[in-house]
Parts: structure tokens; sequence; C-alpha cells
């Protein structure tokens, strides 16, 4: 049993902590949104009233936070990291700028601290059933420790030093936003063309257009449900890293940069809350009178 605080226990968060309270672990947490740790103070956890409560007897502190400066602040505005003894464990499973996460690393360093940048794929889904890909930056050594805590959540792979998980995050996302637009452009095709959008999704399992994007958010669109797993806005912010990324490589992505406005436009338009699947919504606007099925929109 390894004492864990887990701080953000948003729409991830919260089955990530789910899933290490069901293997045994000593789980802390701590929310913004102190209602959003109601399950998991059932299920075994405590509840702490501030960050820096929530670490003091912590052996690993896992972040899953909205952003790079989120975390940030609550590892050095918040006195997390004054907190925390030489050998305790960070695991920043956010989705934030390789840049940051490597700051973050040699920072907590100076302190004796260990760190991990360790973000993840698989959405709310995997997240429950404990089958998240986990992508880990940092020194060997502190990931073999980390390894137990980490497949609790999923299956982990080291993928370099620091920052390269946030690397290895950014490439997920640039073809998670580019494969979700491409399956919403083909099944609007489908439809606008007089084929059964369904059946086109059907025909095309086993495939080489098949993938997790054409089964499950192909069948989010033929529903026309928007409520979030992963939303726009955070759709956006991966997007706008993947950019910034490309630049300071000297790389043009064209592909990337119109799905990117893509996504701007469908945040613009006040949609940030929908699931991302919701890109449909930006291809109809731009097609009048074109709409993939006539379910009415379920929105969040």
């Amino acid at each position: 049993m390894t004492n864990i605080s887990v701080l953000g226990t948003g729409l991830m968060g919260a089955p990530m902590a789910a899933c290490l309270l069901a293997k045994g672990h000593a789980v802390t947490v701590w929310n913004r949104s102190p209602e959003k740790t109601a399950l998991l103070a059932a299920a075994g956890a405590k509840v702490a009233a501030s960050p820096r409560e929530a670490v003091t007897a912590a052996e690993v502190v896992i972040t899953m936070l909205s952003d790079g400066p989120a975390v940030t602040d609550i590892l050095f505005a918040q006195g997390i990291a004054e907190a925390l003894k030489p050998g305790t464990i960070v695991i920043d499973m956010s989705s934030i700028p390789p840049a940051t996460a490597r700051d973050h690393a040699t920072r907590l360093a100076a302190k004796g601290i260990l760190h991990l940048d360790a973000p993840v794929s698989g959405g709310t889904k995997g997240a429950a059933a404990g089958t998240l890909a986990i992508m880990a930056g940092g020194a060997p050594e502190t990931f073999e420790k980390a390894k137990p805590v980490l497949e609790a959540m999923g299956r982990p792979m080291l993928i370099g030093p620091a920052g390269t998980g946030q690397v290895a995050k950014l490439a997920n996302q640039a073809i998670v936003g580019m494969t979700i637009a491409a399956v919403a452009e083909a099944l609007l095709l489908a439809a606008a063309n007089g084929a059964d959008p369904a059946k086109v999704r059907e025909a095309l399992a086993g495939g080489f257009a098949d993938s997790a994007i054409l089964k499950q958010h192909g069948q989010r669109m033929l529903e026309r449900s928007w409520i979030p797993g992963a939303p726009v806005k955070m759709q956006v912010k991966d997007m706008r890293t993947i950019m910034a990324a490309a630049r300071e490589a000297g790389l043009t992505l064209p592909v990337a940069e119109r799905v990117t406005a893509l996504y701007e436009d469908l945040l613009s338009a006040g949609h940030g809350g929908l699931d991302h699947s919701s890109v449909l919504l930006e291809l109809e606007h731009f097609n009048k009178g074109k709409r993939l099925g006539d379910k009415p929109d379920q929105m969040p």
C-alpha cells in the first residue's frame, strides 16, 4: 500500500483515484470544487481541505489539472514543493507543454523531489476501467519506483527523459484531433450522398479506416451526444500546444493547422464545454442545410 495524494478529481482524476483505491492504496484527494470528491470519500478516500494538507503524508503525489499554469501554481505558488519530503515522487498526469514539464522536473530535483510527466490517453472510459495509456518522461529509476502506482491506472511506458511524456501526448492529441475531424467529414459525406452513415460506420469496422475514434466518437456523432468526455476547450488547449511545439521545432503541419482552426471556431461559437466530437457542428455550419441524422442535439 502506498500513500498517494491526488490533486484534481474532475472527469479524469476522479476515476483514476477510484482505481487507486480499488487496488488497496491509501488515497487522499483534493479538488478546487469540493463536491467533486464526495463519491471518492464514500469509497474510502480521505478528503483534504487544501493541496498542502493533501500531501502531508504522501509518498506519491499525482496532479491531474487543466493546464501548465494550474500545475505550476499548485506545485510552487501554493507551497506543495516546500511541504514534500525529499524522495517523494510527483507524477504530473495533466497535459501541459513539454518545456513546462522539464522546468518542473528541474525545480523539484533541486529540492530532492522526484518527478515524472505522465499524461494519459483513453478518456473517461479508460480512466474508469484502469486501462489508460500512460506516457512517462523522467529518470528510469523514478519510473520503476512509480510503476506499481501507474499500473493501477493503466499501461505505463517510459518514453525518455523529462518532457518526453508530454511530447508523446502531443503526438496522441494530434492524431485524436485530426481523426475526429476526419470521421466527422466522412460521416457527413456519406449522409450527404444518400448513404446511411450508421451502416457506413459499421461497414468500415475491421478495415484500415477502423479506429477507437470511429467506434466511439463516430457513435457520438450519430447520436448527436455532445455531453463531454473530453471538452472542446481542452482539445483547443492541446492543439495550441501542438502548434507551438511545431513552431519551436521549425515544422509546418498544415493538416494540424486546419484542424486547430476548426476547433478554435467551435470554441469561439460558445461550444467549449461540448465533447470534442462536436467538431461535426462546425462542419455543418460550413455546409448549410447538411446535417448528420435527424436526432436532436444532446447538450450538457
